[in-house]
């Protein structure tokens, strides 16, 4: 029995087999290989392209299925359509801020200054990490302008109004997100429907042309905005900035806003007043983004978003020529406050994110 035991073990390694036998088995078995190879690689490339096919058909599906619940009528040119601007419906959402009881209180300058040290938040930290790190003051201090100093004084300002216009773009880089997720899904949820009717009214898109509102929902490079914000109150000492907290002196013609009062009797503009900062940042964004003057400055942010290139300031400020009665020349001024105080330097700055879903963005 134990010579027996021994023989099937060398027949089970191929040892003491003849070498003819030896190659029979050989060559038997990579035949078996191939068979099976050439038999299941046709199925496997039917199933991938069948694989392929259904995942370009549910993408179709789902853009058809989304255009025929929001009825959307399709622009046959590839920008946005021309909408009515309805001042109450694109601002509905940042007038709520008025409505809010505050209890805001303040802060001197030399607190926001020490504010500052303690957090170790400074410009030229900040140019060199690229970090900002998320203070949100309410309202500019009394005594800007008792800032002698011109630097110190720009300084200060861009530090409290660059976290601003930041969390503004997270926001809408949030938005956008959301916005080509759903476009991305076979179907969409009531809650999904119903925040795209929403975003529809606040950036003005009557007709609820998807297109449209990718075109309008999208960020404002922090250099442009800053210079603008500079220009309008002249670096934070403005009565309207320090009074309405209107950061970029846009006008309303409703009873809830500042007279100037170098304004002519027979006009009736207000400018815009405020309970907080960032309402008047928000609004600003809101109005470039809807109002018809500014589709161009739109246009042209749209085909640098579609070549990939970055946003420019510079180029984009040809574009707010319609911004103030000067036209051209407040273009010129603009693109000379960018580049005096090297503006440019925050346009590639993040925000330190204050929540898990900021993290997934940033």
């Amino acid at each position: 029995m134990k010579k027996k035991s021994k023989f099937y073990l060398k027949i089970f390694k191929f040892k003491g087999i003849e070498h003819n036998l030896k190659s029979f088995l050989y060559t038997a078995l990579i035949g078996c290989f191939f068979v099976l190879v050439f038999s299941v690689t046709p199925k496997l490339i039917v199933l991938k392209n069948n694989l392929f096919i259904k995942s370009i058909e549910v993408k179709n599906e789902s853009k058809n299925n989304l255009e025929k619940v929001l009825k959307i009528k399709k622009n046959s040119e590839d920008e946005e359509q021309e909408d009515e601007f309805d001042n109450l419906q694109v601002f509905e959402d940042i007038f709520r801020y008025e409505e809010i009881p505050t209890s805001t209180v303040r802060l001197s300058a030399s607190t926001i200054k020490e504010l500052f040290k303690e957090t170790n938040y400074n410009l030229k930290n900040v140019r060199k990490e690229k970090i900002v790190k998320p203070v949100n003051l309410e309202l500019l201090p009394n005594e800007m302008k008792m800032i002698e100093n011109t630097k110190e004084r720009k300084n200060l300002f861009i530090q409290i109004v660059l976290p601003l216009i930041l969390e503004e773009n997270n926001q809408i880089k949030l938005d956008r997100k959301k916005l080509f997720a759903i476009l991305n899904r076979s179907n969409n949820s009531d809650s999904e429907l119903k925040w795209l009717n929403m975003k529809f009214k606040q950036y003005g898109v009557k007709n609820k042309d998807l297109l449209t509102l990718k075109i309008r929902m999208d960020v404002i490079p922090p250099s442009l905005a800053i210079a603008q914000a500079a220009k309008e109150t002249g670096w934070g000492t403005s009565r309207f900035a320090l009074e309405g907290n209107a950061l970029f002196g846009q006008w309303t013609f409703s009873g809830n806003g500042i007279k100037p009062k170098a304004a002519d009797d027979d006009k009736s503009h207000k400018v815009m007043k405020f309970q907080i900062l960032q309402a008047s940042v928000r609004a600003y964004f809101r109005n470039l983004n809807t109002h018809s003057s500014y589709r161009d400055f739109r246009k042209h942010r749209a085909i640098a978003r579609d070549n990939d290139e970055k946003l420019n300031s510079l180029i984009l400020a040809d574009y707010l020529d319609k911004y103030a009665a000067t036209g051209i020349e407040y273009t010129k001024v603009l693109k000379k406050i960018i580049e005096q105080n090297v503006l440019r330097d925050f346009d590639d700055v993040e925000l330190l994110p204050n929540s898990e879903i900021l993290k997934k963005i940033i």
